[in-house]
């Protein structure tokens, strides 16, 4: 893994599906939204709980390459926002969702596309922040997110064990 993540922050199918839950409760008030912008691929499982829990039916994606593994790399895009989607008045009523916000490279370039929309995230870290309207848990930049999908069970070394860490 890249020397720049100092801590790691893992995230069970449980804990994830609380909090994305806990997003949607917290954009019940910043609604009502007509539909929903996935970014795939984070953002396909908090989409579809928070689409669910707020009784939106209408869900579209986008689908942006930044990352493999754990490099960062240049944006892609790789599908755009349906025109049906984009085109409605600069994205007002659109929730965009995803599952973290990291140097908000991702959000930036969604965020071009969709610039009066709503845009929501799990978790943030500093240096994206300020590109979400809504988000449940910030972690420090130097922390890498395991995400239930990139995970199978092993063994944890203890925090303060620095020899096997």
């Amino acid at each position: 893994m890249d020397e720049k993540w100092q801590k790691s922050f893992p995230v069970s199918w449980d804990q994830f599906h609380r909090d994305a839950r806990a997003l949607a409760w917290r954009l019940s008030a910043a609604g009502p939204f007509h539909a929903v912008v996935a970014v795939t691929r984070g953002g396909l499982v908090p989409a579809a709980v928070v689409a669910r829990e707020l009784g939106i039916r209408v869900i579209e994606s986008v689908c942006v390459a930044s990352y493999e593994y754990d490099k960062q790399g240049e944006i892609q895009v790789l599908k755009p926002i349906s025109e049906a989607i984009a085109k409605k008045d600069g994205g007002k009523g659109v929730l965009i969702v995803d599952d973290l916000v990291d140097t908000g490279a991702t959000a930036r370039v969604v965020r071009e596309m969709l610039p009066k929309a709503h845009f929501a995230t799990v978790y943030a870290k500093p240096a994206g922040r300020p590109l979400v309207d809504t988000f449940i848990t910030e972690v420090s930049q130097d922390t890498w997110i395991y995400l239930p999908w990139d995970m199978h069970l092993t063994f944890a070394p203890p925090i303060g064990d620095k020899a096997t860490a």
